[in-house]
């Protein structure tokens, strides 16, 4: 899914049509990376998001962050953030890890950290 994104975003960024703002056109986007606990407050809001859709367990609405930690991939360096559910009986799926490029955009998660 990851690569699938990586390519997606490759592809727009290299063919998608050109658009370019003079001064004075800011939008109070975030240009820059985001501090580690700005990523870790947006993990919690996207964890939320994920149990409301049903994707993962209830049991992990309350959990909060473990990690919160740079590391780098073949793509690039991300924020990976990772949350540990000790309710769960499946032990591979008891660490949840979410990944988020340095500007604070939602890449994946996942229960591998790959």
């Amino acid at each position: 899914m990851r690569k699938l994104m990586v390519v997606l975003t490759l592809y727009f960024g290299f063919f998608g049509a050109p658009v370019m703002a003079g001064p004075g056109h800011g939008h109070g986007h975030s240009h820059g990376a985001v501090s580690k606990e700005l990523a870790s407050e947006k993990a919690m809001q996207k964890l939320t998001q994920l149990v409301h859709a049903g994707k993962i367990d209830v049991s992990w609405s309350a959990i909060k962050p473990v990690s919160v930690e740079q590391k780098i991939y073949a793509n690039g360096p991300e924020w990976v953030v990772s949350f540990k559910n000790d309710k769960l009986s499946d032990a591979s799926k008891q660490v949840l890890y979410l990944f988020y490029s340095l500007d604070g955009h939602y890449i994946a998660a996942n229960y591998t950290g790959e």
